[in-house]
């Protein structure tokens, strides 16, 4: 079939995969960071000129990178909003990632629409301070006179996608993107332009959401480009998970999702029903604490990094000699304690040593993450081997207690450019079916993450064992919470 590329465009990057299109193997590459300035305190700004973004993919390109590549994808940051005007110029910066300014605009909108099960049966999720539906709200009340102008509403894959195809009147996005603005249902397949306008205070337009193997268009020049995809679901795709694979990405928080057949309605919004890049669904768990709790543990004890804390950890056994630590040291989403800190439990004589501490961190941190696991389970989500991702996923003593916490299969990936090479999959995909040779109903079958397959093994029951004695330290200290 030719050549392919997938393009990721992330908060402080962009990073471009050219691919063979039959097998995925990866052939050339580009990197360029985007050109923003950091804010006092360090982070990524809340706000930025999407500009940035072209900035930096037109130097990841550079170099004749592309040249003769025949179809390419994008894949960018979720819960980004570029609102524009009637003419299609962007109204203010775009807004992105989790803005801490919304948080009131969020708890707004759950009372608004009459609690957190009407948000949940209308489009899957509660609005959180990511999302766009939640910025929207904020915008109408911070900025009224940049909210009255906006009238066309897009996310960072939906307009590289339209400024890569000469900015058309059609504008399109995907499943996956919709799925996470907070006015699109993954459950109906449809918009509730009602919910933008509860937020926003007006109407505006929204791009055509389009099928998984659909192509957004072809530029002048005859390059095809797909629909695109949110960062995460084009991850996913990248990694080839499908049915009975969960992913679980340790992060300073966490999250756990799966591919399902069908959308999942929680009513108490711990389940986030995202739509996937294949025309299936997504369902997401996020926990505020992950490898945060183990950064504060290292400081705690004063061993420089999370490899020494790893080291320490492995002189410990499981069950950490009676020590349970509930690592919700943000408070925490899953359970819904927002308000709660983290606690140590079991203290005697005897666990009072640097090891067990550490172990009890590794543990803490992966059976909250096996708690998120279990509310999938638990809403009848096939979970058969756990994908492990995030620099963390190295350490030895998480490859030690995963399988065993997990009661499954822990795949453990080598570090690659998950997001574009799954862009890429999904452009090789749209070729195809614009070729005649693939079927829009079945991707192109490339090779697998090269990865670490690791079983629980004898381990099981006693890795039961330790995700009781966590329970029932959580059960005692928060009793009913999940």
């Amino acid at each position: 079939m030719g050549i392919v590329a997938g393009l990721d465009s992330s908060p402080d990057f962009t990073r471009i995969v050219v691919c063979d299109a039959d097998t995925g193997a990866v052939l050339r590459q580009g990197y360029a960071p985007h050109p923003l300035e950091s804010p006092e305190g360090g982070g990524w700004p809340a706000d930025v000129d999407p500009q940035a973004w072209l900035l930096s993919l037109g130097e990841a390109a550079g170099g004749g990178l592309l040249e003769g590549v025949q179809a390419i994808g994008v894949s960018a940051q979720a819960n980004s909003v570029v609102p524009l005007d009637a003419q299609g110029n962007t109204v203010r910066p775009a807004m992105v990632g989790g803005d801490k300014r919304s948080q009131v605009a969020a708890a707004d909108l759950i009372d608004a629409l009459g609690g957190r099960e009407a948000w949940a049966q209308a489009v899957g999720s509660v609005p959180q301070t990511a999302q766009p539906v939640t910025k929207l709200r904020w915008l109408a009340r911070s900025e009224p006179e940049a909210a009255a102008r906006t009238a066309v509403l897009l996310q960072a894959h939906d307009w590289l996608v339209w400024q890569l195809l000469g900015r058309p009147v059609r504008r399109t996005t995907d499943r996956g993107g919709a799925s996470g603005t907070g006015y699109w249902s993954a459950a109906s397949g449809g918009y509730r332009p009602d919910l933008v306008e509860l937020a926003l205070g007006h109407q505006a337009m929204l791009p055509e959401v389009i099928g998984p193997a659909d192509a957004a268009g072809t530029t002048p020049e005859g390059l095809l480009i797909s629909a695109g995809t949110g960062e995460t679901q084009a991850a996913a795709f990248g990694l080839g998970i499908g049915l009975g694979d969960a992913v679980v990405s340790l992060g300073a928080s966490g999250s756990v999702m799966a591919v399902h057949p069908e959308a999942l309605v929680d009513q108490y919004g711990m389940i986030t029903s995202l739509a996937d890049a294949t025309g299936m669904h997504l369902p997401v768990v996020t926990t505020l604490n992950a490898v945060r709790a183990l950064r504060g543990t290292a400081e705690l004890l004063g061993v420089p990094d999370l490899e020494s804390l790893s080291e320490l950890a492995m002189k410990s056994t499981p069950g950490s000699h009676g020590l349970v630590l509930l690592p919700y040291l943000e408070g925490e989403r899953t359970p819904n304690l927002p308000h709660t800190a983290g606690t140590l439990a079991g203290l005697r004589r005897e666990s009072m040593r640097p090891e067990h501490l550490a172990r009890a961190a590794f543990e803490g941190m992966l059976c909250g993450l096996a708690d998120a696991l279990d509310v999938l389970r638990g809403r009848g989500v096939d979970v058969r081997r756990v994908f492990l991702l995030g620099a963390a996923a190295e350490l030895p003593a998480v490859q030690a207690a995963a399988p065993m916490l997990f009661g499954t299969q822990v795949v453990v990936p080598q570090p690659a450019d998950y997001a574009a090479i799954g862009a890429a999959r999904q452009a090789a995909w749209a070729l195809g079916v614009s070729q005649g040779t693939l079927d829009p109903r079945t991707p192109p079958v490339w090779q697998g993450a090269v990865a670490q397959v690791l079983e629980p093994g004898e381990e099981l029951a006693v890795g039961q064992a330790v995700r009781q004695q966590f329970v029932s330290v959580r059960e005692q200290t928060h009793p009913g919470a999940l």
